[in-house]
């Protein structure tokens, strides 16, 4: 009876082994398996600059590498509109309401804490591009907003937009020619836009909209207004 208790035990001893074996295995590969799986996506990209890019002297020396020398503006001016007044209160309200966020009070020239970085001569570079605009916020040193320009589509720019992000939606808009195409991810969009010139030859526009990048940027100058306002109040009632 006792040789029975004791080989109860231990068998009891070897299958729980067994079980902390299995459960340890199992873990340690579901953790390789988290581990292996990115922890911030981006939604659009260009020129491998998207939402969770973080602006420094590695990322400007590879845009310069790809699309030639830049300038560079701090303290910025900021208006989201594109193709015409109101078309983003038309179609992209939210956008708007950034914007007007971003512009209050109205009537006042509102400069941001941010850094703008101007591609003007990527045609040297073979590349179809006129002018290429990407503006970092101070305060997360990621992408707001990116815009492009372009007069002519010969690297197939629109196929490879849809090869990528799929078909978009179509916006039709003032005249017969002038239409927007739409790809939205996760609230962030990629709007392409046909702008007529004076002889009715398409002209293109590229703009990326970080929605909540946008929105962290106002936040975080709603914060610093609070704060600059409650030093104010504070040195005021010291000085008497």
């Amino acid at each position: 009876m006792k040789l029975s208790n004791k080989s109860t035990l231990i068998f009891y001893f070897i299958l729980l082994i067994l079980l902390l074996l299995t459960f340890a295995c199992k873990n340690g590969q579901e953790s390789d398996n988290l581990s292996s799986l990115p922890e911030l996506a981006d939604t659009f990209t260009f020129f491998g600059v998207g939402k969770n890019s973080i602006v420094s002297k590695t990322l400007k020396k590879d845009l310069k590498k790809q699309l030639g020398s830049y300038a560079v503006e701090s303290k910025n001016v900021i208006d989201l509109e594109i193709n015409y007044k109101g078309f983003l209160k038309e179609f992209f309200p939210e956008i708007d309401k950034l914007n007007q966020q971003l512009n209050f009070p109205p009537q006042e020239r509102i400069e941001h804490n941010t850094v703008k970085l101007m591609f003007r001569y990527a045609r040297m570079k073979n590349l179809v591009f006129d002018y290429v605009e990407f503006v970092f916020s101070e305060y997360t040193h990621t992408p707001v907003f990116i815009k492009i320009h372009f007069k002519k589509d010969e690297l197939k720019v629109i196929k490879t937009l849809e090869e990528k992000y799929g078909l978009p939606e179509t916006i039709h808009w003032s005249q017969e020619k002038s239409k927007s195409l739409l790809w939205e991810k996760e609230q962030d969009l990629l709007i392409l836009s046909f702008v007529p010139d004076q002889f009715g030859r398409p002209r293109y526009q590229i703009v990326i909209y970080f929605t909540d990048e946008l929105s962290k940027l106002h936040k975080a100058e709603l914060a610093e207004k609070e704060k600059k306002q409650k030093a104010r109040r504070e040195s005021s009632k010291t000085a008497f």
